[in-house]
């Protein structure tokens, strides 16, 4: 049925003094599909909790209601699709917007390797990417390893990962996901016939380390269900994957694992590690059928990173440090006995982690919010901090593989500067700009302003927002603003570029980010303060910094939004139930919002890794704080604002499940008129559409959304 639209209503705002009239984007009258309930208790110690939508998780269970809940979430997609028809032409003309701001034939810039030039490029018109290298120089012939535009031909989704380029330069190990559950077959490639080895291993992490000998590949296998990574395993080239041997079993299901190689390619490393211990095992890379070494053994709440340089190892930890420090010890005694300090905790200075070079060791540090890399010359034992120029941005070491070099490639971006590569000579302070990312059709920074706010929470901490939005934008109650978090893992939210985002702010929206607790914006105590039992700091601060905005007008209630993806989404779904009148609408992205559920199931992806994170609800004090503020638990019969949901059919980290109980439950309960609507991308997962441009058109969905709310419409 075709959809005529009328414009019925306007509104009316000031701008400088000059009265501006926006139409306003009228809903269709289209009705919401309606799931089917069934009683299904959940609830423990004594608690009576009924989810009336349990059902919905079958479709990876196998069950007699698969069929039925991908009938649903079509019904949802054809629902959505019909409210947001008389947006159809605004979303082709965002996407070819965004899309027409990145440069299609493209190529990275090169990394040196082992005698090679690594890189990357892409063409015009492909979805994908070349794996490319050159010998000695970059005048030398191309070699492509991998043509990932040609291997994609014909999946809907496709990621190649975890390339690993054998010691002798002969041979490629990489990962193949074509159904994005992020579990990956291993390939192995012969570079000098081009041909694949028969050597096919599934189900693996995607990632490998490759001994010395060049015929040893180490990989992560992992659980076909659970998705965990349950062991090491040790294959040799030309021999069947299934007799593959066991070098390490983890045992604590709350461990992550992996198989890495120190930077000078001396030792391969296993790490395992959860939100609060870590545990390292070594070996020498020339001798890849020995046994590994514990490094230390694990310690309750002690974090440990481990490289190698010279005599001795290096060690990052927390150990009597809450902010960390660095430590070193001998090469034969690597227990933490012998560990002695380097880099001392300081209260004010988070030390983030290290790179190690044979003359140099460039430390990343956080102080104010801010990355900073400090540089130590190993002979002289002088020290320096990159200088970047700018009050706000973010800055990262890059891809630095050579060990013995004196140039460090580092990452420069703000919220004004598109990304920027740079090789940083660690001796002479001399710095090269190596590529900016080019933005087609012209980009002025100098047209955009960056400010830096701190709003006060509830209880007296000074929370900071990073913002930005065109020159001549009103800060005025009538000026629509998106508000931006995530704060969970220590996950920092720094202030990058973003030229999607410029669709938003040259049409008179302010982007800002609140960097609340439970990232490590702050240090680690800012973390420590938004997990676990404290987790409602995360939400509190992020409604705080909202209000903060309102009151210092630069934008009102009636034109605010926020966003936040998966556990970002988990702080969606909580100041939705939490402030629901603060917003004009809402964006969960893959949202984490049945909390106690998950957590209660183990047989789920992920659920014993989080434990450290969010609790173990079978204990009683756990279940009831997490109840207490899990979006799915909390929902009201009250008003909502407008919310536009989104998830993937085949997300391995927050199961589409979720997100579809969520928004069924809010059907029920909501009192309100304001549009509620769930999107599910049938054909992905956790990080949405493959491909450098598909993910682009979720992206215009949301902008148009929010544009609909706001009456823009072209």
């Amino acid at each position: 049925m075709r959809i005529i639209l009328m414009f019925l209503a306007v509104i009316i705002f000031s701008c400088n003094q000059n009265k501006e009239v926006k139409e306003a984007y009228q809903w269709p009258g289209a009705t919401p599909p309606v799931a089917e309930m069934k009683d299904y208790e959940t609830g423990m110690h004594g608690d009576k909790r009924n989810d009336e939508y349990y059902w919905m998780a079958d479709f990876f269970k196998e069950g007699p209601d698969s069929t039925k809940v991908v009938d649903y979430l079509k019904a949802e997609n054809t629902y959505t699709d019909t409210m947001m028809a008389g947006t159809k032409k605004f979303q082709e003309d965002l996407f070819s917007e965004m899309k027409g701001r990145i440069k299609e034939k493209d190529e990275s810039v090169p990394v040196f390797s082992n005698g090679y030039w690594y890189y990357t490029r892409s063409e015009a018109g492909q979805q994908y990417f070349k794996y490319c290298r050159k010998k000695g120089t970059l005048e030398a012939e191309e070699e492509i390893l991998l043509d990932v535009d040609k291997m994609a031909e014909g999946h809907p989704y496709y990621s190649a990962v975890g390339f690993n380029i054998s010691p002798d330069n002969k041979l490629l190990a990489y990962g193949v996901d074509t159904v994005s559950r992020r579990q990956y077959t291993i390939y192995i490639k012969n570079l000098e016939t081009g041909e694949n080895f028969r050597d096919v291993i599934y189900p693996a992490s995607g990632g490998s380390e490759w001994g010395n000998d060049n015929k040893t590949l180490f990989y992560t296998a992992t659980n076909p269900k659970t998705l965990l990574s349950e062991k090491i395993k040790r294959h040799t080239l030309g021999s069947d994957a299934k007799k593959d041997v066991v070098v390490y079993t983890e045992k604590d299901k709350s461990n992550y694992i992996g198989v890495g190689k120190t930077k000078s390619e001396k030792y391969i490393i296993i790490a395992s590690s959860a939100t609060m211990s870590s545990e390292y095992r070594i070996l020498d890379a020339d001798k890849p059928e020995g046994n590994f070494e514990i490094f230390q053994p694990r310690i309750k709440d002690v974090l440990y990173d481990i490289d190698h340089q010279d005599d001795k190892f290096l060690i990052v930890t927390n150990k009597d440090a809450l902010n960390f420090r660095l430590m070193e010890t001998p090469l034969t005694k690597t227990g933490v006995e012998n560990w002695k300090e380097i880099i001392p905790n300081r209260n004010d200075v988070l030390l983030e982690g290290i790179d190690v070079f044979k003359d140099f060791l460039v430390i990343t540090e956080r102080k104010n919010g801010l990355l900073q890399l400090r540089i130590r010359d190993l002979k002289s034992k002088a020290e320096h901090y990159v200088d970047f120029g700018e009050p706000a941005y973010t800055a990262y070491t890059g891809s630095n593989p050579e060990y013995d070099t004196k140039t460090l490639r580092y990452v420069y971006t703000s919220l004004t500067t598109p990304n920027s590569v740079y090789d940083y000579n660690m001796d002479s302070k001399a710095k090269e700009l190596k590529k900016r990312q080019e933005v087609i059709g012209g980009y002025d920074p100098e047209e955009y302003v960056t400010e830096r706010l701190y709003a006060i929470s509830r209880d007296s901490i000074k929370v900071p927002i990073s913002l930005v939005y065109k020159k001549g934008t009103a800060k005025s109650a009538e000026t629509p603003l998106l508000l931006y978090a995530y704060g969970s893992y220590g996950n920092s939210m720094d202030a990058g570029f973003s030229s999607t985002r410029l669709s938003l702010l040259n049409r008179g929206f302010i982007y800002a980010i609140a960097h609340v607790r439970g990232g490590q914006e702050m240090g680690r105590q800012w973390y420590e303060d938004g997990k676990l039992f404290k987790k409602k700091n995360t939400f509190f601060d992020f409604i705080d910094c909202a209000e903060y905005l309102v009151k210092e007008k630069y934008t009102s209630p009636a034109h605010l939004f926020a966003e936040g993806g998966s556990a970002g989404g988990l702080l969606m779904g909580a100041i939705s139930n939490l402030r629901p009148e603060l917003w004009r609408g809402i964006i969960a992205d893959v949202p984490f919002v049945d909390v106690v559920t998950t957590m209660l199931d183990e047989s789920i992806p992920l659920t014993t890794n989080e434990f450290d994170e969010w609790g173990n609800p079978k204990n009683k004090e756990s279940y009831v704080y997490m109840k207490s503020y899990s979006p799915y638990d909390n929902v009201e019969k009250k008003d909502y604002p407008n919310m536009l949901v989104t998830t993937g059919l085949h997300d391995s980290q927050v199961q589409y499940f979720e997100p579809a109980k969520w928004v069924a439950r809010l059907r029920t309960h909501k009192t309100d008129k304001n549009v509620l609507l769930l999107k599910t991308n049938m054909e992905a997962g956790h990080g949405g559409a493959s491909g450098r441009f598909e993910y682009l058109k979720e992206v215009a969905l949301q902008f148009a959304f929010m544009f609909a709310l706001e009456g823009i419409h072209e």
